[in-house]
Parts: C-alpha cells; structure tokens; sequence
C-alpha cells in the first residue's frame, strides 16, 4: 500500500524560537506556502494540535484572529471568510507557543480535477498535437495559476493526509502539469482574471467504484463481497502490502525450485559458478530483445558473460550497469549476487549495482544474469552505452559489456504459478481511492470538480448508470455542498470486440446529465480509432471550461452540445429533433455514422440531412424503419455540431439491448 505523508510545517527561521513546552501543529499539505483558497467563502481549515489545544489562526485581512479548540482525535476545524480574489497573503498558526507560517498564499477559484490516465496525461505527452509548443512554453510563465497533485495512495479507509505539493505555473515546470486541468484552469484565468488553483488527484486506468465512499456503494449492494474482505481485513490488522510480500516470496521460491531441477542437464544451479561450463549455451549478442526461439517465451533464460578485468581493479569497489531488463532479474559476480529487481513494473527501469571490493580480484571474472519474463517482450532494451563495469572511483575507466554472452532458456512461466502483479487490494478495489486520494482533500473548498474517466468501465455501461451518478451525490455529501460536477464523454476508440458498449457507456455519460448542477464535454470529434489517450486535450479542457463559465460564472457562452430531444416516423424516415432554435451543422464531409433499422432490428446505413433543428434519417434498404442510430460504432468520429462548433454525443432512439 502507498503511504501517505504528513506534511510537518516547519517554523521558518524569522519566527522565534518555539519554547521548550511547544506543542506539535500539523496543517494538512493543503494549507502549505503557495495555496490557493477559494475566493469570498467560508474555507474550511483544519489541522491537528494535542487535545484541548487552542488554536489561532490570523490572515493578513481578518481584522481580528479566529480560535477552534482540538478536539479528542487532536483535529481542529474552524471556517475561514476569505476576501475577493487577489494575494499574496499570509496566515499564521498558533498554539501552546508554536507557530507555524503559511505563506503566499492567493485568493481566487480552485477546481478538483479527476479521473484515470486522460485526465492524468501530462502536456509534455500531447505537445505532438501543437505546431509551436515552444510558444505556448513561453506563455506559460502565470505564477497566479497553481497546481496540488495528490499523489497516488490507496487505503482500506478514509486516510486523514495526503501528499502533495502547490507549484505554481512557470516554463520550466509546465509541461508537467495534467493537460486537460491546465487548459481548463488557463481558460477560466484569461477569462475571470483571478488566482486559479487545481487540485488533482488522478490515477491511470482505474475503475469509478474504486473513486466511491463504501457508504456509497454498501447502499447498491453491488461490491458487498469486496466490501466484506476489506472489513475482514481491517479487522485482523491485515496490511496488503504484507500478503503480496508474501505471495510473490512463495513464487521466487517456485522459480528457484524449478531451475534446481535442470541443474543436471543445463547447470542452471551453477550458472553463477566461476568454473562452470557454459560451452553447450549458445550465443547472444547483448543487449537485445528476445527473438528467434525465444520470440514467444515467457519464463526464465540465464545469461553468462566471462571478462578480463585490470589486475589494478583488484579490491576496488565497482559499479555494473546493465541497463533496463524486461522484466526482473538477479545478477551475480564471481559467483556472489550483488542485485536484482524482483518486483513487478520493473522491464524500463535501468540496472545498476554495486561490486564490493572484496569481490573483485582481476582477472577473468565471470558475470551471470537470471532475466524473467513474466509476459509480453523480454530481453536487454537498453542502448549497447547502458552495459558497461567499471571502478566507482573512476567511471571514465569502464569496460563495455555489449556484444557476444551466452544464453539458455530456463523454466517457462506455464510451469510456474500466476505472478502476483498485486496484492488482493489494489488501485481498482471498490474505495481504494477514495480513501487514499478523496477523503483527505475534503472538505478543502472548491468551486466544483471536473473528471475525466469511464474507459476502465466501458464493458459495464448498464451499471456505470447507477455508479456514476451515485459517484457525484457521494462527493457532494463529502464536501458537504453541491460542487459543481463537469466530466467528459469517452472519445472514439477502436475497443478490441466491441458490440456497441463503448456507445453505451458514453450513453451511460449523457444520461448522467439529468443528475443537477452536471455537464458534459462531448469529445466525438477529437478521437482516435488506435489511441485511447486522444491528444487534443486543449479543446477538451476548454469545453470543460464552457461549463464553469456559463454555469458558475455567469458568461454568455454556449456549453450544451446538441442533445436528441425526441423522434418521429415521417413515411419511410425518421426525423430527429434536437429542440426548437437549435442550429445544427454538419462536418465538411457531410453527415455520416447514421443507421436505421425496422422491426427486424438489423441496421443499415443510412443517409441524413440537417432540416433547421432535426435531422432527417432514411434508406432504401429500410422502407418502414423504427430506430435510429448515430455514431455507435466504438470508434466511429462526430459528424453533427451546433453552431458553436459542439458536437453531440453519439446516441440511439431505440431501447433494443445487446443479444
């Protein structure tokens, strides 16, 4: 399990001394220098001082100090009237002869910013999608717009701290920030000209039950058996972390059960020998990625190398670097093991180990290397500069490591038990984050929350109707007040076998519209068939933005993408309304994606044309249809706009289920 930190706000040197009966004062990472605070609210702020400890907090406006007494569990809440937006301010903290200084500190509007990875994905991963990135990087310089990332944390209940830090906006630092919060946060700045601070937890490919209170789910009664493990758990004092430990202890300990048992015909229990034969293995050039016979394997293949090292390295400590190794090794010199990687999410993560000296005698020395792969490529995917041994104290004088070694392939992954990727608890267990990455955020005072999520459920649209909208109500009832909720529609995507539920979960998003004070930002127009992570995030930040604008600050902007309305049969088509004014248009190459079907539910392509505010739907394959269908297809792009240039979001006018 990730831990979380409590950040220590240490006293600055300016300050005096704290005397010798000072209490311990903890404020949340939150309330640390450079925060943002949400502009003419009551902000909640609390912290943790011993029991019964008053505590005083004074801001540079308050015309007088504002106290709260810590409660048994030592948290103190008190609320906080900010004034309009602006700043730099400071606040100051005191008790029992601490204190504790929060500075830069500025007023304006903060937004929470969720979801999975198209949430997450940074700038510096969507730069391809601009012509002059190094134009936006030299506009980057906005000290007034600032960022918290949450840092990733999973726990089996609400956690009181998280981790995290505020950065403010600067060149150097940009192209860090998530993209779709930036370009949303950006657009509400140029437009209200007021501090903007982001807080952004987000966690890639993860599942919206895992972001939802157990309050919330234990009433659906849909996760009760995960619910009950997780109580089980916290009941016996059980840490996840311990059992994977654990487990993947058990699957070493297979892996080297089942290379004693060659140790016979291949000597793989001697591959580490100095004296052993390795004559019958054959030879590899390193590094490399496994080919040939051992294209398609997964499992164990040892490595040998046998080097001439100076007589003056004798007694010298080295370093050996061996470069990324897909996916975990163990790796020995003149027969000790000096390192490995045993853990999983380890094949892009460079080998580098320390020789100690009384290892090191000159000479020929053997190396030896034992790589498993537990699925997909394996091999050496470093660069030939990545192997390479040399003295610590003199790098300058290394000694390559690529080219000729020799090889043998060792168990396979099919006689070895499943690797355990993960503990039973995970960053998709129903409440994992949010009470890991959620809780502890809250009540911190926000305008509203924007999201970006749905990929993870996309085989389970029927239920993501419920979940998702019990997902918003949750957070509200955390923040105690109806935040605004603005999310984003799953763009086009080829899923691998797709039969119409990728359309059901974004149908699932636009049902979620009925839920007040919501919004969606369709994105029919930017996806791509091969890419899950769609690289136009400005335009998705900024239709996020439409929302705020129109909704929480009350610009004359259109944020409401054309929605169907309701459908007739008109002879041999079906005409679709959109609502009364709504100016449709259609993309350049005219309108596409249409089906339509009879009684006999089979859909044919269709033809269809913009008649003031509907669309007509017809096709001489169909002379008596009943149902329409727009865009369905998994990764099938929009072709129907507004006049604002909003596309709708892909939709049926049947309620036909999947056979």
């Amino acid at each position: 399990m990730l831990s979380t930190l409590i950040l220590l706000l240490s006293l600055p040197s300016a300050l005096p001394t704290q005397a010798e009966d000072a209490v311990e004062l903890r404020l949340p990472a939150l309330f640390s220098d450079g925060a943002v605070l949400l502009r003419e609210s009551a902000v909640p702020v609390w912290g943790w001082a011993p029991a019964g400890a008053e505590v005083v907090l004074r801001a540079d406006w308050l015309e007088a100090p504002l106290s709260a007494t810590a409660g048994e569990d030592g948290r103190f809440e008190l609320a906080l009237e900010t004034p309009e937006a602006g700043g730099p301010y400071t606040l100051g903290f005191e008790s029992g002869g601490t204190r504790v200084e929060v500075a830069d500190v500025l007023i304006g509007e903060v937004w929470l910013a969720s979801g999975q990875s198209n949430m997450e994905w940074k700038i510096g991963q969507t730069l391809g999608a601009f012509a002059d990135p190094e134009a936006l990087r030299a506009d980057a310089l906005r000290p007034a717009l600032r960022f918290f990332e949450v840092q990733n944390a999973i726990a089996m209940e609400p956690l009181e701290h998280c981790s995290g830090t505020w950065v403010p906006c600067s060149p150097e630092v940009w192209d860090g920030f998530g993209a779709v919060s930036y370009w949303f946060a950006r657009s509400l700045q140029e437009e209200l000209s007021v501090p903007i601070g982001i807080v952004s937890p987000e966690w890639g490919g993860t599942v919206v039950e895992s972001w939802t209170s157990r309050e919330t789910l234990a009433a659906g009664g849909e996760f009760d058996a995960a619910l009950l493990r997780i109580d089980a758990a916290l009941a016996a004092g059980e840490n996840p972390d311990d059992v994977l430990a654990r487990e993947r202890a058990r699957w070493w300990e297979a892996v080297e059960a089942g290379e004693a048992a060659r140790a016979v015909e291949a000597g793989f229990g001697k591959a580490s020998d100095v004296e052993f034969d390795d004559g019958a293995w054959s030879e590899v050039s390193l590094p490399g990625m496994w080919e040939g016979e051992l294209a398609d394997f997964d499992g164990v293949v040892w490595y040998r190398r046998s080097i001439d090292l100076p007589r003056e390295w004798r007694g010298r400590g080295l370093a050996l670097s061996l470069g990324p190794i897909d996916d975990l090794d163990a790796t020995w010199f003149a027969g000790a093991r000096v390192g490995g990687l045993v853990d999983a999410n380890a094949w892009n993560v460079p080998r580098l180990y320390t020789v100690r000296g009384e290892l090191v005698e000159g000479g020929r020395t053997q190396i030896a290397v034992r790589a498993v792969d537990t699925g997909g490529a394996g091999g050496f995917s470093g660069a030939p500069e990545a192997l390479w041994i040399a003295p610590r104290d003199a790098l300058d004088e290394r000694i390559s490591l690529a080219g000729t070694w020799r090889q043998s392939r060792g168990t396979p992954m099919a006689e070895l038990p499943s690797y355990p990727r993960q503990s039973w608890f995970h960053a998709n267990t129903p409440t994992a984050l949010y009470n890991g990455m959620i809780a502890p955020v809250a009540p911190f005072a926000v305008r509203g929350a924007i999201w970006y999520q749905g990929e993870s459920n996309v085989r389970r649209a029927a239920q993501y109707r419920r979940l998702f909208p019990d997902l918003i109500e949750d957070w509200r009832r955390t923040w105690g007040t109806p935040i605004s909720f603005y999310y984003v529609q799953i763009a086009p995507f080829g899923y691998g076998g797709d039969v119409g539920q990728a359309a059901e979960l974004r149908e699932a998003q636009t049902l979620a519209l009925a839920v007040p004070g919501s919004g969606m930002a369709v994105t029919m127009d930017i996806g791509n068939p091969l890419d899950i992570h769609p690289r136009e995030k400005r335009v998705v930040g900024e239709r996020l933005a439409l929302w705020a604008r129109a909704r929480d600050y009350g610009q004359d902007v259109d944020c409401v993408p054309p929605l169907l309305q309701g459908h007739a049969v008109e002879g041999g088509a079906v005409r679709l309304s959109f609502g009364e004014g709504e100016e449709l248009v259609a993309a350049p190459g005219g309108l596409q994606h249409f089906t339509i079907a009879g009684e006999d539910r089979v859909f044919h392509p269709a033809q269809a044309h913009i008649e003031g505010s509907s669309v007509l739907v017809s096709s001489a394959d169909v002379p008596a249809p009943v149902a329409v269908r727009y865009a369905w297809g998994a990764a099938d792009p929009g072709t129907l706009f507004d006049a604002s240039g909003l596309p709708a979001p892909s939709f049926r006018t049947d309620v036909w289920e999947r056979e």
